[in-house]
């Protein structure tokens, strides 16, 4: 099955909203009619921004979708500092990024909370961007594609596979994540590849092949290329690189 590639890009804690206004116009100046036929795009700004940045894709017709970094599995309540799925889907966002290596290692993400975080998106239908990853210590132990697999397993435990196959992965070793080091391709197709055969003994075959999985760590102009040769690997989950339009739509040039 061929499957549309993607290039998302966490913008995490950088952008005011006029900073954010300005890169979305830059990208979307650079925007090409015939983009959304051979790649998917999403751009993911931090919660103020999102409404703002919308605004700007809407109003020039671009079919670049805006996703939430982050979301609370509750569609309403007393959590002090949450956003609910309702909340970012009347904005306009299709998906929220779930589980990134940050939110897991800063703020105590655990893989039930991912988990619960992917149900309440599919059931407000929007999709997840599911991020798991291996820490350099899991990886010099040669424990990386058991480690993810397990992050899988435990993302999707109990969503019914035509949810699952809505859903995005992304790979995202934690040792390449903004320290310039990246895995070899050749690492990345062996983790992802782990990933769709885990996800084919969860919800089969077919849905395997339908589900996109990114890489998540260090993406630029430089290595994707090498990078999106991989078979099992559909297109990237970009930090520094999405936050300068030029080398974002290089990316998205490499992916179609």
């Amino acid at each position: 099955m061929a499957r549309k590639p993607m290039m998302a890009g966490n913008w995490k804690m950088n952008n005011t909203v006029g900073e954010a206004v300005v890169l979305t116009q830059e990208i979307s100046n650079q925007y090409e009619k015939e983009w959304p036929e051979s790649v998917d795009i999403v751009i993911c700004p931090p919660y103020v921004d999102l409404k703002p940045a919308k605004t700007v894709l809407d109003f020039d017709k671009t079919k670049i979708a805006v996703g939430a970094q982050n979301v609370h599995w509750e569609p309403k309540g007393a959590f002090t500092g949450e956003v609910s799925v309702p909340m970012i889907k009347e904005i306009g966002c299709a998906c929220s990024i779930v589980g990134h290596s940050e939110r897991r290692e800063l703020f105590g993400e655990t893989n039930e909370d991912v988990n619960r975080k992917v149900k309440a998106l599919v059931e407000g239908g929007l999709y997840a961007i599911v991020c798991v990853g291996e820490s350099l210590a899991v990886r010099d132990e040669g424990g990386a594609e058991e480690y993810v697999a397990a992050q899988v397993r435990a993302a999707f435990a109990g969503v019914d596979a035509r949810d699952v196959a809505r859903c995005v992965v992304a790979y995202e070793p934690v040792w390449a994540i903004g320290t310039g080091r990246t895995a070899t391709p050749d690492q990345a197709q062996a983790v992802c590849a782990a990933i769709r055969a885990t996800l084919a003994e969860l919800c089969g075959s077919e849905v395997a092949e339908a589900v996109r999985v990114l890489y998540g760590g260090s993406m630029n102009p430089g290595n994707v290329e090498g990078l999106m040769a991989q078979p099992d690997i559909d297109g990237g989950l970009v930090g520094g690189a999405s936050l300068k339009a030029e080398s974002f739509v290089q990316l998205i040039e490499a992916c179609r």
